[in-house]
């Protein structure tokens, strides 16, 4: 792992040169493989660890060691009742490092410092009618000094660096959210990353925010268990992830997934306009109520009504139509959906999805599981947070990034 961790320096990623066909690059490979298979089964022993990476005890042993000492896997009690010595199985430790994660949202911004296992231990939010550098900025400035003050001096020194989720192309969308063209233009030049370097002292990591929604749900989630998925977020606006063979695909330009411009329904119209919780809220103006509770309470919409029920139909016969449009290109697993909304919405629309998905012509194409995501409305958020974390320990396979060591599996 990084030598950095629990020393004076935040981490940094390893130096490109490492690779599995090096010492350096194997004990990294397996170090990092070793945390990810702690971080999905919650606990394991080291005989357990051996089983499964096919290393040898001892060396498993070794490794899971050095991990200990460095802070990153905690021995767990003894498990007791079996034959021979006890087993001792070992966990993540919450404080091997922290992350922050910054979501830049159309309606609302989001910071979260968030522990190694991911959770969130303080969190800051802003809403507003439309973003603007000026506004982010000010929010972070404010929101940042009681995120890290809360934190011991030993725990500042583990904080791997701050992750940025934030639509791609902010600009060309304006008009969706009522948002003055010369405001949002203003996003043209601004470098979010360099601003961040400046006002704050760890490293910044940017990612399209419904890629960073998907790495929450495959690093901290359950869709890990299908090995592809596609994934919906739905926000103010929709965006999707996608994941193959285990393994985050940003595409080439970072923005693979960008289900909001698929064309769905007859006349076509970008699922942007049938699929997005603006859509929601235009239905609460039209009938005069108040749709800023939307982005304050993403967890209570239980001031809606019927027009929640009338938005799920829209929504799923949309999200029906792209999701059996995407498995005719890419042979996924499953469809995972997951949104800034209350648990029971989000549970209601899989099934109204699911249930449209099963009327739609499928002839050709493979069965796929319709499930709910695992995170949230804070999935966003938490994915940006998971970046740093995820550059700096997720076995190779997992990470997005180009700098990172490459190793064979």
């Amino acid at each position: 792992m990084p030598e950095a961790v629990g020393s004076a320096v935040p981490p940094q990623p390893p130096p490109a040169a490492a690779s599995g066909a090096d010492q350096t690059g194997v004990r990294l490979y397996n170090e990092r493989l070793i945390l990810s298979l702690v971080r999905r089964f919650g606990q394991l022993s080291k005989i357990e660890v051996a089983r499964v990476t096919g290393l040898s005890v001892q060396s498993t042993s070794a490794i899971m060691n050095r991990l200990k000492a460095d802070g990153l896997l905690r021995r767990e009690a003894p498990m007791r009742g079996r034959v021979g010595q006890p087993t001792v199985p070992v966990s993540l430790d919450p404080n091997g490092a922290f992350a922050l994660g910054l979501m830049i949202g159309r309606r609302s911004c989001d910071l979260v410092l968030i522990d190694f296992c991911g959770q969130v231990l303080r969190r800051a939010l802003r809403t507003y009618a439309y973003p603007t550098p000026d506004l982010v900025m000010n929010f972070f400035a404010e929101a940042l000094p009681p995120m890290t003050q809360a934190l011991t001096a030993a725990q500042r020194r583990r904080v791997a660096g701050i992750g940025v989720a934030f639509p791609f192309q902010l600009w060309n969308w304006s008009a969706e959210i009522g948002a003055p063209a010369k405001a949002m233009d203003a996003w043209r030049s601004f470098s979010i990353e360099e601003e961040l370097t400046r006002a704050c002292p760890y490293p910044a990591t940017l990612c399209n925010d419904a890629t960073a929604a998907c790495a929450a749900e495959l690093f901290f989630g359950q869709a890990w268990r299908h090995g592809d998925f596609l994934y919906f977020y739905l926000g103010a606006f929709v965006g999707g992830g996608l994941v193959l063979n285990g393994s985050l695909y940003p595409g080439r330009t970072g923005n693979a997934a960008a289900l909001a411009s698929m064309p769905v329904g007859s006349p076509p119209t970008q699922l942007i306009a049938r699929a997005s919780i603006c859509q929601l809220e235009r239905r609460v103006a039209a009938t005069g109520g108040d749709p800023s509770s939307i982005w304050r309470t993403p967890d209570a919409w239980d001031d809606f009504g019927p027009l929640v029920d009338e938005w799920i139909e829209d929504v799923a016969a949309a999200l029906s139509y792209a999701a059996v449009a995407a498995i005719a290109v890419i042979d996924v697993e499953a469809i995972v959906i997951d949104g800034a909304m209350p648990a029971d919405v989000r549970r209601k629309l899989c099934a109204r999805v699911a249930a449209q998905f099963e009327a739609l012509d499928r002839r050709g194409l493979s069965e796929v599981a319709i499930v709910a995501g695992a995170i949230g409305a804070d999935a966003p958020a938490i994915g940006g947070a998971a970046l740093p974390l995820i550059k700096n320990f997720a076995r190779d396979r997992e990470v997005l990034f180009k700098d990172a060591p490459i190793a064979v599996d």
